[in-house]
C-alpha cells in the first residue's frame, strides 16, 4: 500500500470502495469478502458463544487520511454512528500537513491481582511475600513456556496494603505480566492462579480474587499531532479562532467531570471502532480509559491541546491500550483478521499506535464542530439518511428525502413521513 489517501472514496458505489481497497492494500479474495460480504457465520458464532441464535452486523467503514509514524495506514472502524468516520478522516488529511501522527506504546506488561484475606497481620504478611519475591516470579515464569519464548513472562511484583474497607484489612498482590501480543487476560489469570496457594503458604492468609485489572495503566500508548495553523481555516472562521476555540473546549472538559465524560466519550467513538472492528475487547480499553482518566481522584479529559511556539495548535493523548493481535476474536472472526491484515500491522504495538491516533483524531474532529458551526450540523446532515431509511424511504428516495430534510433543518422520522405521504399523493 502507497497511501490512505484514496481521492473521492466518499462518492464511489460501494462495489468501487471495496475495488479500491483490494487494491490498496492487497486483500485476497476471501479476506475481501471477509470485510465485505459474509464476515462471522452462524456456525463460527455457535462456537465463539453460549446460546448462539444468529449475528448481529455493524457498518464498517474505511478512516482514510492516516499516517501514523511516518506509514499510511487504512483504518477499519466498525460503528453504528454517522459523522465519526468523517470526522476522524479529515481531521487526519489536517493532521498530515503537520507529519500526521507520532506515538508511543509502553512494554505490553497486565497486572493480575490476587485479594489476600484473614491475615493476623498485613503489614507483616506483606514483607514476607517481598522476601519472596524472586521465588514467586519464577514460578510464574515457567506457566506458560510459549509466551516465555516470545520474550515475554513475569516482570515484578508489587503488594500493596488495602488498610480501609469494608471488610477489614487485607492485601492485593500484582503480579507484573508481560503478554508480548495477547490482550493478556487468559496468561494473567492463569498465573495467578498458578501462584495463588504459594502466596497462601507464605502468608497464612486466603487468597480469594486472582484476576487480571483492566486499568491497564503499565500498558499506555500516546499520539500527538501538531496542525498547522492555516489548515484550520475554513468558511469565515479564521486558523486562530478555530485553535483558540478547540483549546478553550478542551479547557472545559480538563476542569469540569460532566463535560469530561462527554469529551472523552467522543475520544472512544474512535477508539472503539477500531478495536471492535479488530475482534479486541472494547468493554475492557472503555472501562480502563475512564478509570485512567480518574487516577487523580478527578474524572478529567485524557487528551490536552494548546499551541507550540509558531502558533500551531498541538494536541496528546495518553490511554491504556490492552489489544493484542493473536488468540480470541483476533484469531477467530474472519473481518477481524481482514481488518488487521488491512493495516498491516504486526504487532500489538503497532495497533495500539493505530488506535491511540485514531482517538485523536476524532477528538479534533468533534472539539473542532463544537468550537466552530456546533456539533449537530455535519452529524445531523449523516443522520437524516437514517431517518429518511427509518420513514420507509427506499432506493433513489433516501437520498432525496434526507436532502429535504437537511434543507427545512428538520430531521425527525415525523417529518420524513409526512413528505413521503405527500410523494406517494
Amino acid at each position: 500500500m502507497t497511501t490512505s489517501r484514496i481521492q473521492g472514496f466518499y462518492n464511489l458505489p460501494i462495489e468501487e470502495r471495496v475495488k479500491k481497497l483490494a487494491e490498496a492494500a492487497g486483500l485476497t479474495t476471501d479476506e475481501l469478502a471477509a470485510l465485505h460480504e459474509s464476515g462471522l457465520s452462524v456456525g463460527q458464532a455457535d462456537h465463539m458463544v453460549e446460546n448462539a441464535v444468529g449475528t448481529l452486523s455493524l457498518p464498517l467503514g474505511i478512516g482514510l487520511n492516516f499516517v501514523v509514524d511516518g506509514r499510511e495506514i487504512l483504518v477499519p472502524m466498525a460503528i453504528e454512528e454517522p459523522s465519526v468516520i468523517a470526522g476522524a478522516s479529515f481531521m487526519a488529511k489536517l493532521a498530515r500537513a503537520g507529519g500526521g501522527f507520532f506515538t508511543t506504546v509502553s512494554a505490553p506488561e497486565m497486572i493480575g491481582q490476587m485479594q489476600v484475606l484473614d491475615l493476623a497481620d498485613v503489614h507483616s504478611a506483606r514483607l514476607a511475600l517481598l522476601e519472596k519475591r524472586a521465588e514467586l516470579l519464577a514460578e510464574a515464569d515457567e506457566i506458560d513456556p510459549l509466551l516465555k519464548k516470545f520474550g515475554g513472562g513475569a516482570r515484578d511484583l508489587e503488594v500493596r496494603v488495602i488498610a480501609d474497607s469494608p471488610i477489614g484489612p487485607f492485601l492485593v498482590v500484582h503480579l507484573i505480566y508481560d503478554v508480548r501480543d495477547a490482550m493478556g487476560a487468559n496468561a494473567v489469570n492463569t498465573a495467578c492462579e498458578r501462584l495463588a496457594p504459594q502466596v497462601e503458604a507464605i502468608t497464612g492468609g486466603r487468597v480469594h480474587l486472582r484476576i487480571l485489572s483492566n486499568l491497564a495503566d503499565r500498558r499506555l500508548a500516546r499520539a500527538r499531532c501538531t496542525i498547522p495553523v492555516q489548515e484550520l481555516a475554513f468558511g469565515d472562521f479564521s486558523g486562530e479562532r478555530v485553535r483558540d476555540g478547540i483549546i478553550e473546549a478542551w479547557a472545559f472538559a480538563a476542569a469540569d467531570p460532566y463535560r469530561a465524560a462527554t469529551h472523552n466519550k467522543g475520544i472512544m467513538n474512535g477508539v472503539d471502532a477500531v478495536v471492535i472492528a479488530t475482534g479486541n475487547d472494547w468493554r475492557a480499553i472503555e472501562a480502563g480509559a475512564h478509570a485512567y482518566a480518574a487516577r487523580s481522584g478527578r474524572y478529567t479529559s485524557l487528551s490536552t491541546w494548546g499551541k507550540d511556539a509558531a502558533g500551531n495548535l498541538t494536541g496528546t493523548l495518553e490511554v491504556p491500550l490492552a489489544v493484542g493481535i493473536v488468540g480470541g476474536a483476533t484469531k477467530v472472526h474472519p473481518t477481524a483478521k481482514a481488518a488487521l491484515k488491512l493495516m498491516g500491522v504486526r504487532t500489538a504495538a503497532e495497533l495500539a499506535s493505530v488506535i491511540v491516533s485514531v482517538g485523536l483524531a476524532q477528538n479534533l474532529a468533534a472539539l473542532r464542530a463544537l468550537a466552530t458551526e456546533g456539533i449537530q450540523r455535519g452529524h445531523m446532515s449523516l443522520h437524516a439518511r437514517q431517518v429518511a431509511i427509518a420513514a420507509g424511504a427506499t432506493g433513489e428516495q433516501i437520498e432525496r428525502l434526507a436532502a429535504q430534510l437537511v434543507a427545512e433543518k428538520t430531521i425527525r422520522i415525523d417529518r420524513a413521513e409526512e413528505i413521503l405521504k405527500s410523494w406517494e399523493k
